[in-house]
């Protein structure tokens, strides 16, 4: 059973961050709080989890990342899980460029504009693109990025539909997947040849990050 980060000090032990990022992930954590009122950006019952349920979770992917990534691409960010968090990470380790910040790829406005307070409000540079992802004008923002992520937006069969155009042969597509990823592996191969590997959740025993390159259609 994976160890439960109740807090700041769980997350900062695990992760091994700077105090800046935990004072950053602080003020995103009551940020998020105070926007929760007036907009649904997580669901209620996982207010009192958010280090565990959302930060720690979005986290875990930077160690799947590679370590020479720059170009790094989040599909439908909702509330910045996992794309800001791991903004807000990489900006503490000196990797954040604000020639080449994340792109984080949101359609509904309200999100976006809480995304865009969150950056502002811990200094991190992100690049929000307000668009729908089958959009070629955003999709051309960027080609053969080093990382697509995404959480909690569709079966990976659409969203490996939806992220192809920007994989290039060494784009690595991270993305948080559930208890029926197997299946959605099984059924996204009827349509697509790609490499995947299947790694164990650092936050639910019964999820899997997908890891995905090298897609091609069928």
């Amino acid at each position: 059973m994976p160890s439960r980060i109740t807090g700041p000090k769980d997350f900062q032990a695990r992760f091994g961050v700077s105090n800046e990022t935990i004072e950053r992930l602080a003020t995103y954590e009551n940020l998020l709080r105070q926007w929760q009122r007036k907009i649904n950006l997580v669901a209620p019952s996982t207010l009192d989890d958010i280090w565990h349920r959302h930060f720690a979770d979005s986290a875990q992917l930077l160690e799947l990342a590679p370590g020479a990534a720059r170009k790094w691409v989040d599909l439908g960010s909702g509330a910045g899980f996992p794309g800001l968090v791991l903004a807000i990470l990489r900006a503490g380790r000196g990797l954040e460029s604000d020639r080449e910040p994340h792109m984080l790829i949101e359609s509904d406005q309200r999100k976006a504009a809480f995304l865009g307070e969150i950056a502002r409000k811990t200094s991190v540079a992100v690049d929000i693109v307000v668009s729908r992802i089958e959009l070629s004008s955003t999709q051309g923002r960027y080609k053969s990025v080093d990382v697509v992520s995404a959480r909690a937006l569709a079966p990976l069969d659409r969203l490996i539909g939806l992220s192809e155009p920007l994989f290039g042969p060494q784009t690595r597509g991270l993305f948080l997947k559930g208890r029926d990823v197997a299946q959605e592996v099984e059924a996204a191969r009827v349509n697509w040849s790609f490499e995947c590997q299947l790694v164990e959740s650092l936050t639910d025993v019964e999820a899997r990050i997908a890891v995905v390159s090298r897609p091609e259609a069928k």
